[in-house]
């Protein structure tokens, strides 16, 4: 099991980090889109002339690498390294094989829309897995072992500078599009997040509770807490079922309790944060 786990992260981290690169490559450098870290500073480095954004993407990123294990060690995670290398490589071989001189479309807001929500979900599965693309992120786990600075802030600091940066190096249309994108990429992450982990919470309120705890362990192989209770109003003696799961799985059990316990009162309930045992681990 731990090994069938290891190789499902295994290709989350893949396919996220190519999905991050097709997202960076086709959408954001062609339209010198400068929001987000290392790869919107890229951008503004490329329109000096002094070396690709691929290329400025690598070399930002392996040093990063090499500071984040001098100072961090082992903290640096597999994880985070094998992103960071991986994203650097593909953007590299995308420039070598599929050149681009101009955007795919004559729609920058279609190109902006892709340029964020592409990488977004990207960042989502890395981040759902616990990993990180690496570049500032980096950055952010130095500060925050040896310094008392706010993450977040200094994170978003950076970004703005960066993103005011296309004001200059490029137009103000530029500018703007790029602070636009600036500010919906962070809601969209934690959208794709929560929408990843969405799971269904019930609270079944009922006078039998053995045969819908029977469905839930035998039938949908999940577990579920029971109380006792008393009604308020009528006073008499009710059991409340705690339990939670997918989407799919909260289908069949609120349709099974339809049947088998059709005066039962339930709540359910969207969640995305959920620690334990058939979830996630601490």
């Amino acid at each position: 099991m731990e090994l069938r786990r290891k190789v499902k992260i295994f290709w989350i981290l893949t396919f996220g980090t190519l999905l991050m690169a097709v997202g960076v490559y086709f959408f954001k450098f062609p339209n010198n889109f400068t929001f987000g870290g290392i790869t919107g500073l890229s951008v503004v480095v490329a329109k000096t002339g002094v070396m690709s954004a691929s290329n400025f993407t690598f070399i930002a990123n392996m040093v990063l690498l090499l500071l984040g294990f001098i100072f961090l060690g082992k903290e640096l995670g597999i994880m985070t390294t094998y992103c960071s290398v991986l994203l650097s490589f593909a953007l590299d071989a995308l420039e070598r094989y599929i050149p681009m001189d101009a955007p795919l479309t004559d729609q920058p807001m279609l190109e902006l829309l892709f340029a964020v929500a592409v990488p977004a979900l990207a960042s989502a599965l890395l981040f759902n897995v616990g990993a990180t693309s690496g570049g500032t992120d980096i950055v952010a786990m130095i500060l925050k072992k040896y310094t008392s600075v706010d993450i977040g802030q200094a994170l978003m600091i950076s970004d703005v500078v960066v993103t005011l940066a296309a004001f200059f190096v490029f137009d103000v249309k530029t500018g703007l599009y790029s602070l636009l994108g600036l500010s919906i990429r962070s809601f969209m992450v934690d959208s794709f997040i929560e929408s990843l982990n969405l799971h269904k919470y019930f609270t079944v309120v009922c006078d039998n509770p053995q045969p819908i705890c029977d469905y839930i362990t035998h039938e949908i192989n999940r577990s579920a807490t029971v109380c006792e209770a008393k009604g308020a109003f009528s006073g008499s003696n009710k059991y409340i079922i705690f339990t939670v799961m997918n989407r799919m799985e909260a289908v069949k059990l609120r349709n099974y309790i339809k049947i088998q316990e059709p005066h039962a009162f339930i709540l359910i309930s969207n969640t995305s944060q959920i620690i334990g045992k058939g979830f996630h681990s601490v």
